[in-house]
């Protein structure tokens, strides 16, 4: 119902954010990649296109820094998390939340613990989580490392791990309506 709801209202801010991606760089509006949902099912999730298109490209799972693939408009959409409006989507096709743990790559989640992955995929991914609230500038903080997938998956996918599973176990309503009002304060502050 949320989800209708924001498509809804946010239509207009939607249409103008496809037509900025689409007069930037030629390509989809849409970026769409397979990410693990509930329970490891597969799905794939909506982006707006924040990099060049490059069909047929695998390229790097992580965005790290300044990095060139970044279109300018992207670059915006990023920094204001407004490339994410798109997962509304998701939240809409019941693949997502609009609360719950980021959903990752497959590459990744086959890393995960087992304890650890049974218990973060035993929910639906969000939009935002107490994880994705402390990692916001995390592109940032990988391009600061000599090895950035290193530092990735031996540093932050840890700790990001260790949130989400304490989120799952402490999940509730009046948890999830914080998480929302800190990431909308979040996004207020930086834009």
């Amino acid at each position: 119902m949320l989800s209708t709801l924001g498509l809804l209202l946010l239509a207009p801010v939607l249409l103008l954010i496809a037509i900025a991606v689409k007069l930037d760089s030629p390509g989809p509006v849409l970026f769409r990649q397979e990410r693990v949902g509930r329970y490891g099912v597969p799905f794939r999730i909506h982006k707006f296109r924040s990099m060049r298109y490059e069909p047929h490209s695998v390229g790097r799972q992580i965005t790290v820094g300044v990095d060139t693939r970044i279109t300018r408009i992207g670059a915006f959409l990023r920094r204001s998390k407004l490339d994410e409006l798109a997962q509304l989507i998701d939240v809409w096709q019941g693949t997502m939340s609009l609360v719950g743990p980021r959903p990752e790559v497959p590459r990744y989640v086959a890393l995960y613990p087992a304890p650890l992955r049974e218990r973060v995929l035993s929910v639906r991914p969000g939009i935002t989580d107490p994880a994705s609230l402390q990692f916001r500038n995390e592109g940032e903080l990988l391009a600061l490392a000599a090895d950035p997938e290193r530092e990735y998956l031996e540093v932050v996918m840890p700790r990001k791990l260790a949130l989400q599973a304490q989120y799952v176990q402490r999940a509730s309503v009046c948890g999830d309506l914080r998480i929302i009002w800190h990431t909308l304060l979040v996004l207020l502050v930086r834009g």
